[in-house]
């Protein structure tokens, strides 16, 4: 691991409420997304790996429909999860991912403070392999303060693959930064490599932290994150709280969702038909 700086841990505002970890930020466009969306899409780089060689194979084609069968349901996770309703998800991008992250953590500067705000910002937008050049459909699940959101996606102009190398390099690259919100608070975020079911061609587990205080107590947003390819497609699981790790469910997810989306791409029906929400 390359050497760090020392860093002292910075904590938020007291004055952030602690549904503040949870809920968007008050501002809203008219459709539920939260006006900064647009800045944090601004501020993402463009996809690469450090050797920027595709390498993921070309394979059967992902339709809308295929997309939307390939879906985990409430089923294939463990616990308590609930289907939640789309025009919820829209609600899910969480206000303290919005910040610009500290130049001066990082030896390399202005370089690896690049992919922290990438990481960031994939995380607010549910873009951490890209935007889906092709077919892509949403699932979110809710258990307490806990979300799960599942995506299945087509990346025919793109390669996931570079993603992945990319996401690969982070527990290194951006083990632990600080970032500054909008009205100043600061929070430490670390990052660390997670083990990931062997499905797929290739895959790739994270858990990030974000450490402050809410109303003058300290608190802890996890998010453990999941990323699978298979061919030109790719599976990404998001979940977390304040109620700690969901690894289980995330792993959980991984297995079965990708056995879902192998048999979609060979023309068979899944085990199960994903349910309906009215």
């Amino acid at each position: 691991m390359t050497p760090r700086p020392s860093r002292s841990v910075r904590v938020l505002s007291s004055a952030v409420a602690a549904a503040a970890l949870l809920t968007t930020a008050a501002c809203s466009d008219g459709d539920g997304k939260d006006v900064n969306q647009a800045a944090a899409v601004g501020r993402q780089t463009p996809s690469g790996s450090p050797t920027g060689t595709s390498t993921a194979s070309p394979g059967p084609t992902l339709t809308e429909s295929g997309a939307q069968t390939a879906l985990i349901t409430a089923a294939d996770i463990e616990d308590d999860w609930t289907q939640v309703k789309d025009s919820e998800i829209a609600t899910w991008h969480d206000s303290l991912l919005i910040g610009n992250v500290d130049v001066g953590d990082f030896l390399s500067g202005k370089t690896d403070a690049a992919d922290c705000q990438r990481l960031l910002d994939g995380l607010y937008t549910d873009q951490l392999l890209g935007k889906p050049s092709g077919a892509s459909a949403l699932r979110g699940f809710s258990q307490g303060d806990s979300r799960l959101l599942y995506q299945v996606a087509a990346y025919e102009r793109t390669d996931p693959q570079e993603a992945l190398e990319w996401l690969k390099t982070l527990p290194q690259e951006c083990d632990q930064f600080t970032v500054t919100g909008d009205g100043g608070g600061e929070r430490t975020v670390q990052v660390i490599e997670t083990s990931v079911p062997d499905e797929g061609d290739d895959r790739v587990g994270l858990r990030v932290t974000i450490k402050g205080t809410a109303d003058g107590d300290p608190a802890t947003l996890t998010e453990d994150v999941a990323a699978v390819r298979v061919g030109i497609n790719a599976i990404t699981v998001t979940a977390g709280g304040l109620d700690g790790d969901e690894d289980d469910s995330v792993k959980q997810a991984v297995t079965l969702g990708t056995q879902r989306l192998n048999d979609v791409l060979a023309g068979k029906s899944p085990a199960s038909t994903p349910s309906e929400i009215e």
